[in-house]
């Protein structure tokens, strides 16, 4: 009820600051926001449907190995097309929470039968599974099956990057991954006014864009844990770390527009404390990665995404501080100075805040 008096006052504000009539379907606008408080599913129950869906999978997946229903590889790359088909037309259908957990079952599945009926086809598997992904998020536009295609998509990418050791295509994928998170972020309002599909769209992209951008960090600062120690490996990590630091830099400049600061000596001390706080994280681009999810984030107010980013940048920093090939009096003045220079981006940013809320 609440949100509803806010669409009701801030119509009227629009009425009253206005020189010249300005007329609102008010029926329109609250059936509209009616309909989607009815449809809507908080993230919550989206990730207990995907997970729940993720189980199913297995146990049936598990059922059909042990009973050895399927001899042949084409019938199970059939099965699985038709696993792919059935649950995007049952969720295109329906929207309810328990249809949309059996269709994300079903399209696991599918997906699961469809790669192991191509894992003897050589790479053709990535854009097939590419393909269809880009098939179920723009004509089923289901909230839960299109987060799971944006991961399909750059899971598929990224794996066929690693499976063939290209070191350099790494650096592609990760620059590709945070411009893509960047423009949905900043773009937000001219994205989902451009049309109805966009709009229903935009968030089930975004999230998969965020959590994807997120594990493909994920795997590069825990690389060591995958066995990856190719020193070409290393060098590609700058070329993605500089243009993240260039994009945070861009990202700032519209929290400056965003907080109204236009104090140049501000603006360029606050530029140089960004610059000095990531120059060392420049070796891996995990940190600055997280770093430019939280301002992001924090620019729209997507909870979701900074807590998620909150958490990887605590466990990049760990990880990054673990890797280091430093004594352990170097690592710990690394640390030091970078603590004085968050207190001082922090000292700085409260106190232009302050003064903001007084004027």
């Amino acid at each position: 009820m609440k949100n509803k008096e806010n669409i009701k006052e801030l119509m009227d504000h629009l009425h009253l600051a206005s020189d010249r009539e300005i007329r609102f379907d008010e029926e329109a606008m609250m059936a509209a926001y009616e309909e989607k408080s009815t449809n809507h599913q908080s993230l919550s129950i989206k990730i207990l449907s995907i997970f729940g869906g993720i189980m199913a999978c297995l146990a049936f997946l598990g059922f059909i190995f042990m009973v050895q229903v399927f001899e042949s590889q084409i019938g199970m790359g059939i099965f699985g097309v038709i696993c792919i088909a059935g649950s995007s037309l049952i969720s295109r259908i329906s929207g309810k929470t328990i249809v949309d957990t059996l269709s994300v079952s079903f399209f696991i599945t599918g997906f699961s039968l469809l790669g192991i009926a191509l894992s003897t086809e050589g790479d053709i598997i990535y854009p097939v599974f590419i393909a269809l992904a880009l098939c179920v998020l723009f004509l089923v536009q289901s909230y839960i099956l299109s987060f799971i295609s944006i991961l399909i998509i750059n899971g598929s990418i990224f794996a066929f990057v690693q499976i063939n050791h290209i070191y350099n295509l790494p650096s592609a994928v990760i620059i590709l991954q945070a411009v893509i998170t960047t423009f949905l972020f900043l773009w937000e309002a001219k994205i989902i006014t451009k049309n109805k599909v966009l709009s229903q769209l935009y968030d089930p992209i975004r999230a998969g864009m965020v959590f994807s951008f997120m594990f493909t960090l994920a795997f590069l600062g825990f690389k060591s844990f995958f066995r990856i120690d190719n020193e070409e490996f290393y060098y590609y990590d700058l070329i993605p770390s500089v243009v993240i630091l260039i994009t945070i830099l861009y990202v700032v400049s519209h929290l400056f527009k965003t907080l109204q600061v236009t104090d140049i000596t501000y603006k360029i001390l606050m530029y140089g404390l960004t610059v000095l706080f990531l120059l060392p994280t420049l070796l891996t681009p995990t940190i600055p990665g997280a770093i430019l999810i939280i301002l992001l984030s924090f620019l729209v107010n997507y909870k979701t995404g900074f807590v998620l980013a909150i958490i990887a940048l605590v466990s990049f920093i760990g990880r990054f501080y673990y890797d280091l090939q430093f004594t352990l009096l170097t690592k710990s003045i690394l640390l030091f100075t970078s603590g004085i220079i968050f207190l001082a981006i922090y000292f700085f940013t409260h106190k232009k805040l302050s003064a903001h809320e007084k004027i």
